[in-house]
């Protein structure tokens, strides 16, 4: 049985199966990334929920797996010198996931490389801009008198949603035929700002009709219906 005690991170969630790789997570935008891929995959893994109201993810037991403190992180029991692999970022960890499994990154060297420039597309563009607008449509940003801050991530997560839509047209996924990470990264964010975020009608959405389009043939996948509700959250 592999042994991962050396971890502090197992101490506080222990795995019930430690030959797993273990996530460490929550249904958020950046958590589900990692879900959907793996469930898309079919990579054995156990999953475990990391409660964010309760500050869980400033533990020192999490900490000790990402000192950033954010969400998600995984620990393979099967790196790839054969010994534990800690990770976090979800950019990273999709990479390291693909590369893996052979799921979701073209074979291609140059297909490949267009793939991984989507992804940090998302991850520098769509996730801070979108997340800006979920603070201050829904959460303590609501209080701010001066809306001039909302109108402004409004306005970039409308150009962002734009140059999305040009790049989906004639494709069914961002790149073409290829369902990739791109996509994976990329489909939480979009359905988070229009349901979680309560930003559909503020941001235009359906106005973005290759964009519609695209989520809905995402979010109509079985392993992104389950990727997105792991870990749940605690009621």
């Amino acid at each position: 049985m592999t042994d991962l005690s050396a971890f502090p991170i197992t101490r506080r969630w222990p795995p019930a199966h430690p030959d797993r790789l273990q996530l460490y997570s929550l249904d958020t935008p950046n958590g589900v990334k990692v879900s959907i891929l793996l469930e898309e995959s079919g990579l054995p893994y156990e999953a475990h929920a990391v409660d964010l109201r309760k500050g869980e993810q400033r533990t020192p037991e999490f900490l000790s797996l990402n000192p950033n403190g954010r969400i998600p992180a995984i620990l393979d029991p099967d790196g790839p010198d054969g010994r534990p692999l800690a990770l976090f970022e979800s950019g990273a960890i999709l990479l390291y996931l693909a590369g893996k499994t052979g799921f979701g990154l073209p074979s291609d060297p140059t297909r490949r490389w267009e793939t991984i420039q989507w992804v940090f597309f998302q991850m520098a563009s769509i996730g801070p801009m979108f997340g800006q607008v979920g603070y201050f449509n829904k959460y303590a940003g609501t209080q701010i008198e001066d809306k001039r801050p909302l109108q402004h991530y409004v306005d970039q997560s409308k150009r962002l949603l734009g140059v999305l839509d040009e790049r989906l047209a004639g494709r069914d996924w961002i790149m073409g035929a290829e369902y990739t990470i791109a996509d994976i990264a990329t489909l939480g964010w979009v359905d988070n700002l229009v349901t979680f975020y309560e930003a559909r009608e503020l941001v235009a959405f359906d106005g973005f009709r290759h964009v519609v389009a695209w989520l809905d043939r995402g979010m109509a996948r079985p392993a992104v219906k389950r990727g997105m509700q792991i870990p749940r959250r605690a009621a």
